[in-house]
């Protein structure tokens, strides 16, 4: 996208008019808003996931930090927080947290089915209701876990009109054969997949077919679990990230990914409050364009340790 049409793209989005995958509002100060091809909603382009962070105790001295974390990205405008049963208690903790900071309305909330049998499956979604007192926004199978089973239960809860989407879920490169294949058979509203400045194989084939298919896209592991800023330690930012507002790495590794024009959304996962900050200056300022995007992976390979 050039820099010409993503300016024209921002107005349209700010005039509130229907935009094609990927299309973006990002005017000033303005939120970085993507759209879902599958009913035009809006959301914010950086969320937060809660793998390894928000599967915590009930101590206040567990619960605090995480407690910090979730109204900092409240504050800062973020509403998409993913979860999963995989992730131990994440659930009820974001849920407990959010009653206690009374921001459970304010959440956008991806979670997912992760088990075998129509039954077991229905049990997880109860208890999912429960931890975050409200319907999730979207239900996702888990890994392709008993994947038939879940989308034939998922797509009657979503015709009873309880719930509003039905997506897919992996992290590793290896399925993405079989998730295009998914997206060419079966009606999706969502697929989340991997992808980091690094490890960036879904750029070439399942991110645009995607897109043709008019399937939103949220983004895992952007950093690697972490693993990412081992590669640029003492490395410094290139002095042009400035003229996109890049501050940090962390900025820079999640503006490269929401640029994409099929990403719809990354999930970062943090326990820091300052990394929230970080990670939600990313929805902010411009975008870079496809070359920009070249020039930003060629920088990270180039200088990776």
């Amino acid at each position: 996208m050039t820099r010409e049409s993503f300016l024209k793209t921002s107005l349209l989005t700010a005039a509130g008019l229907y935009l094609t995958p990927g299309l973006v509002s990002a005017l000033g100060n303005q939120m970085l808003m993507k759209t879902i091809p599958s009913t035009g909603e809006q959301i914010p382009a950086i969320g937060m996931g809660s793998w390894l962070t928000f599967n915590v105790g009930q101590s206040e001295n567990e619960r605090a930090p995480m407690r910090n974390v979730l109204k900092e990205f409240i504050s800062q405008g973020g509403r998409v927080i993913d979860s999963s049963p995989m992730y131990g208690r994440s659930e009820q903790v974001i849920g407990e947290l959010a009653a206690e900071l009374e921001v459970t309305d304010k959440l956008w909330v991806a979670t997912k089915v992760w088990t075998q049998g129509k039954v077991a499956g229905k049990g997880q979604i109860e208890n999912s209701l429960g931890y975050f007192r409200k319907w999730p926004s979207v239900l996702q199978v888990h890994n392709l876990v008993d994947l038939e089973t879940h989308l034939e239960t998922l797509r009657s809860l979503k015709e009873e009109g309880k719930l509003k989407y039905v997506g897919v879920t992996h992290y590793l490169d290896h399925a993405h054969k079989q998730l295009a294949e998914i997206i060419k058979k079966e009606k999706l509203d969502f697929i989340q997949i991997n992808l980091s400045i690094r490890s960036n194989a879904a750029e070439d084939y399942l991110l645009p077919l995607a897109a043709d298919h008019g399937v939103a896209v949220i983004i895992n592991q952007p950093f690697e679990t972490g693993g990412l800023f081992n590669y640029i330690q003492g490395v410094s930012l290139p002095d042009w990230a400035k003229e996109y507002g890049i501050n940090s790495w962390a900025e820079y590794f999640l503006k490269y990914i929401i640029s994409n024009p099929a990403v719809t959304c990354t999930i970062p996962a943090t326990t820091q409050v300052a990394h929230v900050k970080e990670n939600m200056a990313a929805c902010y300022g411009e975008l870079p364009d496809q070359a920009t995007r070249i020039k930003m992976k060629d920088y990270f390979k180039k200088n990776a340790l």
